[in-house]
């Protein structure tokens, strides 16, 4: 009766200290993490539709190059489709777009932006993020630096068509759309940089009590790190942004090499002797990071989803924090391996070489520790549990044919082959989206109260993991017989192509299999924020600091601060009755030895 008493009075000083909010004050512009949680996720699952969407037009027309494309061809206007047929520059247009938007405006919103703002300040016990108006910025940034991408379509000229890179010179004299090209990427930047300051000061400082560094669930780990790799990598991107800018606008010549000859035009407004060279540098300083920015959160998901649904500790867990503050050090010093053609030599190639193969061994032990933690267990094949399975061989496969790039020798044949393309897009797609999407499954009851179905979840699931196969495996196939990753018409006039040019369309097949296959998703998604079976505050007998909060939790989280008792991953302790031990629970159970009781942290008053 005394602890109802207690629930009660703090539900009345819940309601004194945050009134009844209107529309938009409380879903437009909010500062409450989960809200903006819940818009970075929803902006970038929408992002993600919008590039899946270009990726099907272009897969469109490599399997039918010089074919009017049905139905909607004619719509697209004659500067871009006369006849419903591609033009190669509109190709170049959807290339670029569909790398930009599914990078940054799709998988890292939604892995870091999204989950990250969602679930970190939940799972260390805080009330919300340090700085919430800081916070609401940071979306409103990332939104309209979309917007601004997104708009460029409708500029004269379209959209950007000098590739995700913005490689110079090209992108210096390309047309306007690549302005808003580096416009919006500066938004974007900012928006990062606002959001990972924000991390790194409410991870450190409003952790609940007790709750040190080496009691953190490994999620908390990984996104600490990656806003350390935002916070350092993304400040040289945007200098060459502004730098590209000024070449474009104020005929500087940051990246402008002297006497360029452009269709027999000499350009002979850039005198400055600039380097195109000078941009790859400080584009892959980045965007190597980058990979890892979009990596690191997956791995954090998928551990949270195997602990749980194996109900037994993660294998080797500070081993696998150690590994990931490695990665996240040594992403700094590999970027040169995307430029062993540029000429840099062999004293440095085999610099990067060397770096390269030994990033590989702390991702490799971060792996492998995650599949020892099944060995022995009682596994739940719930639909986030597949989704998270499915990531450890597709993020191997990724990692496996990644090694032969970072070597220089073999590196030169596949280079700018569709062999990179499809190892990238192992890490990416059938890895970081599955990952996202486990995670999806897991905390939708947290945010919603409520659980997604899990038959329209395996119904996603199967046909995802096989499409997926389908679309990327056979472009190692492609890469390997030199096939070049640029082609507008899928090889059709490409020697090394002749003999493959059926798996366009088998690609082309699959990915309308793939599109389908999301079709359950969207319905499960929407459909269960009413329909779906109600969940407890603690949806799956987990032990993190966040299932200690009502499902939806309020406005401050918690309806008392809680304090970590043990270590984050308490499954099947013996001796217990039960099958887990909360973080969050008094009594009983081990803790991690050496670990002290740290008041520091504990509930500082967010400071705005």
């Amino acid at each position: 009766m005394a602890e109802h008493s207690h629930d009660a009075h703090g539900d009345h000083e819940h309601e004194h200290h945050h009134p009844k909010l209107g529309f938009w004050r409380k879903y437009v512009f909010s500062t409450d993490h989960k809200v903006i949680g819940i818009q970075y996720a929803v902006t970038g699952l929408l992002f993600l539709f919008f590039g899946f969407s270009l990726m099907m037009l272009m897969r469109w027309q490599l399997a039918n190059p010089g074919q009017p494309l049905p139905l909607i061809g004619g719509l697209l206007g004659d500067s871009r489709m006369p006849g419903g047929v591609m033009l190669p520059e509109f190709y170049n247009q959807l290339g670029a777009m569909h790398g930009t938007i599914m990078v940054f405006l799709g998988v890292v919103p939604l892995a870091v932006g999204g989950f990250g703002n969602f679930s970190v300040p939940l799972q260390i016990g805080a009330p919300d993020m340090a700085f919430p108006r800081l916070n609401m910025a940071s979306y409103h940034v990332y939104f309209w630096g979309g917007a601004i991408m997104l708009g460029s379509f409708f500029l004269p000229g379209g959209a950007a068509q000098s590739g995700w890179t913005s490689y110079a010179p090209l992108a210096d004299i390309a047309p306007t759309g690549q302005t808003a090209w580096l416009i919006g990427m500066i938004f974007l930047i900012t928006s990062s940089l606002l959001g990972s300051v924000n991390f790194i000061t409410t991870i450190i400082q409003l952790r609940a009590k007790g709750l040190t560094f080496f009691k953190l669930p490994f999620f908390v780990w990984a996104q600490f790190v990656t806003a350390f790799l935002l916070l350092l990598a993304f400040p040289p991107l945007e200098a060459a942004g502004v730098m590209q800018l000024a070449d474009r606008l104020l005929d500087t010549s940051f990246f402008m090499p002297e006497g360029l000859v452009v269709s027999g035009q000499v350009m002979d407004q850039y005198a400055g002797g600039g380097s195109p060279l000078l941009w790859q540098h400080l584009f892959w300083f980045l965007a190597h990071p980058e990979v890892y920015v979009l990596i690191l959160p997956a791995l954090g998901i998928v551990a949270e989803v195997i602990a749980n649904n194996t109900r037994k500790p993660l294998w080797g867990y500070k081993a696998l924090v150690y590994s990931v503050l490695g990665v996240g050090f040594l992403s700094f010093v590999v970027w040169a391996h995307h430029m062993f053609l540029t000429g840099m030599g062999t004293t440095i190639n085999a610099f990067f070489q060397t770096t390269t193969m030994i990033i590989s061994i702390p991702s490799v032990i971060i792996l492998t520790a995650l599949i020892l933690s099944l060995w022995g267990a009682s596994i739940r094949f719930n639909t986030p549990m597949l989704f998270a399975l499915a990531f450890l061989p597709m993020f191997g496969i990724g990692g496996l044919t990644g090694l032969p790039l970072g070597l220089s020798a073999a590196d030169i044949h596949l280079h700018d082959t569709y062999y990179v393309i499809g190892h990238f897009h192992y890490v990416v797609a059938p890895g970081t989206l599955f990952a996202l999407f486990a995670g999806i499954y897991y905390w939708y009851p947290k945010a919603t109260g409520r659980y997604l179905s899990e038959r329209l979840g395996k119904l996603h699931f199967w046909p995802s993991l096989i499409c997926m196969n389908l679309i990327f495996f056979p472009m190692f196939i492609q890469g390997m017989a030199g096939v070049s990753r640029r082609l507008f018409d899928g090889g059709e006039t490409y020697a090394h192509g002749q003999d493959l040019l059926w798996v366009n369309d088998l690609i082309a097949y699959s990915a309308w299999g793939l599109a389908l296959a999301q079709i359950p998703f969207v319905i499960n998604f929407f459909m269960s924020i009413k329909r779906g079976a109600v969940a407890p505050a603690n949806a799956w007998d987990a032990t993190t600091l966040e299932w200690a909060a009502p499902s939806p939790a309020p406005h401050g989280n918690f309806l008392s601060p809680p304090v970590a008792y043990r270590g984050p991953y308490e499954y099947s302790v013996p001796g217990e009755e039960r099958d887990f031990l909360p973080q969050f629970e008094p009594g009983g159970g081990p803790s991690d030895p050496g670990d002290e009781i740290d008041h520091g942290g504990a509930h500082a008053v967010p400071a705005e």
